[in-house]
């Protein structure tokens, strides 16, 4: 059993680095863009006095600096060769590794940097969760029409599964789509109800919106996604919440007769919410390796720190009470990132086995065998990065308090990770479903699995 990262994903991250530090790292230091980054950042990002939404000049910058990493062949990594990526058969691997790599980087780590700022999933290395929906639910048309568009920043679309009244409880909602003859004749939706923290609202050509078409409250069958063009009569953005780290970009919408054509819907009619399992564990894989390495980023600051502080004659690093909370966090960041790396290179191993299993699709696959993995990975990492971050700023004093240093923005930013992507206790209640008996991986059952 070999623990050492692949000698070519060694070799991709060096030129990642020689990227960053020759491309990136220089437009974020030319002319005052610093400013949204040090400790100016929240003021700059942010558009006060119209709805605490992200400013033009931040979101002109982080647009040139992905159209720079998808020239250099960076961007669009985890896609098919189709669409330019590099479809790797470790994408999992590859992803979580680099993703944790630029997190705990000791120069532009933490989460705050133009090559990672992790405040609205900006990184060089793209994520792509709405482009895995498309590709995998769209039919040829949506497909043809829309995925060049999203490469081309043309069109960009929410997810609307939570609510104002529901969040985890995805099989309740309020929102309704109804079946209706439109003006022109046709038959198509109406859609009517709501949908809370729809991230990226303030610039979304389209909406992702999930809406019961059949069944009752509670059944995960009669659940359907519709792809709603921002300009749609009856579609109404009623608020921007302001949140724990400005600029907000997460709307509260509400849908009032939205008639939609018959072709909005993606995906199977009254079985949406299988979209959603198709990119839930590769978000939540790689969301806990950028958690893991901003936890290491805080703790490798905290310990450089602590050596060189002088407090009372000495180095402050000569304190138990400043070791021994540094001992536990550094103890925990290494065993998770390597329960990180194991679960990731195992996704792998599953998709590659169930590629092209119309029956048992690899993220179905994935669920049953990895699910509480994942999970145990997702909730930790999260937990983790604030932890890290609250004991940086200890460490720091004065100075960790300010925002003079990042510790402040971590803790601000990663303290959100607890509640989406799936909650800390709905992650912890999935963990317990196979631990207590009441979910199985299919792996050790009596019946023959070897086709589950």
């Amino acid at each position: 059993m070999n623990f050492e990262l692949p000698s070519d994903l060694k070799e991709y991250i060096s030129k990642l680095d020689t990227f960053i530090n020759t491309t990136i790292l220089p437009l974020q230091h030319k002319d005052d863009n610093n400013r949204f980054f040090d400790h100016r950042r929240e003021p700059s990002r942010t558009q006060w006095d119209n709805g605490g939404l992200p400013t033009h000049d931040w979101e002109v910058l982080l647009t040139q600096a992905r159209k720079l990493a998808d020239e250099a062949g960076f961007y669009r990594f985890p896609i098919p060769k189709k669409y330019g990526g590099l479809e790797h058969p470790s994408a999992n691997l590859w992803m979580c590794a680099l993703r944790y790599h630029m997190a705990s980087h000791p120069v532009y780590g933490g989460g705050v940097s133009l090559a990672n700022d992790l405040q609205n999933e900006h990184s060089v290395i793209g994520n792509f969760p709405d482009f895995l929906m498309l590709y995998h639910w769209g039919n040829e048309k949506q497909k043809d029409e829309l995925i060049p568009a999203r490469l081309a920043g043309e069109f960009r679309m929410t997810f609307g599964l939570t609510e104002i009244h529901h969040g985890s409880d995805a099989t309740h909602m309020d929102t309704r789509a109804k079946a209706t003859k439109l003006a022109n004749g046709a038959t198509g939706y109406s859609i009517t109800g709501n949908k809370k923290w729809q991230t990226g609202a303030h610039s979304a050509t389209h909406f992702l919106v999930f809406a019961r078409t059949s069944g009752e409250n509670g059944s995960p069958k009669g659940i359907t996604a519709f792809i709603v063009p921002r300009e749609t009569p009856g579609v109404i953005i009623k608020s921007y919440e302001y949140t724990l780290n400005m600029p907000t970009d997460h709307a509260t919408i509400l849908f009032d007769d939205v008639q939609v054509p018959a072709s909005a819907v993606l995906g199977p009619l009254d079985n949406g919410l299988a979209i959603a399992q198709t990119f839930t564990h590769e978000n939540r894989i790689r969301q806990a390796a950028s958690s893991c390495g901003a936890a290491q980023f805080c703790i490798d600051r905290s310990v450089a720190y602590a050596r060189e502080r002088i407090v009372f004659g000495k180095p402050l690093s000569a304190n138990q009470a400043i070791q021994w909370p540094l001992v536990e966090l550094s103890t925990q960041a290494e065993m998770l990132r390597l329960l990180i790396l194991r679960t990731a290179n195992e996704m792998d191993d599953i998709q590659r086995r169930y590629k092209g299993n119309a029956a048992m699709p690899p993220w179905i696959a994935i669920e049953k065998q990895l699910g509480h993995k994942i999970s145990m990975c997702n909730y930790y990492a999260n937990r983790l990065a604030t932890q890290a971050a609250d004991n940086a700023i200890q460490v720091h004093g004065g100075n960790g308090y300010s925002r003079h240093q990042p510790f402040e923005h971590i803790w601000r930013h990663f303290r959100r990770y607890r509640i989406t992507e799936g909650s800390e206790e709905v992650q912890m209640r999935k963990v317990a479903g196979y631990l207590f008996g009441y979910k199985s991986t299919g792996l050790n059952d009596k019946k023959d699995n070897s086709k589950l």
